[in-house]
Order: structure tokens, then sequence, then C-alpha cells
């Protein structure tokens, strides 16, 4: 029985699941780039409504004389 390919299969099977880890970290660190960018788009949006709601009543009527 000729056993000299057995090791070969063993070494392809670590490289599959070294190569996997490294896609799922570089698929968590995109997931996480973009949830960062989610949230400061966020806070942005939130720092623009703070800043409108400081005079609320500005610009939201007017009177006209003719």
């Amino acid at each position: 029985m000729d056993i000299s390919g057995i090791g070969g299969g063993i070494d392809t099977a670590a490289a599959m699941a070294n190569s996997t880890t490294g896609v799922q970290r570089q698929v968590a660190t995109q997931v996480a780039a973009m949830g960062l960018d989610q949230m400061e788009q966020q806070g942005e949006d939130l720092k623009k409504m703070m800043e409108m709601s400081v005079n609320p009543n500005l610009g939201g009527k007017f009177d006209v004389s003719v």
C-alpha cells in the first residue's frame, strides 16, 4: 500500500483552512469598516439635526404683506 500521497492532502487542507481564515478576517474587517462609516454618517446627521433644533421656529413661517 502506497501512502506517500496522503501527507499532501493534509497540507492542502491546512492551506485551505488558512486561506479561509484569511478571507474571514478580510470580510470581518470590511464589515467593521462599513459599520464605522455608517456610524460616522449618523453622527454627522445627528449634529445637523441638533444645530437646526437650536431655534426650531426659524424659517418655519414667514409673513408677507402686499
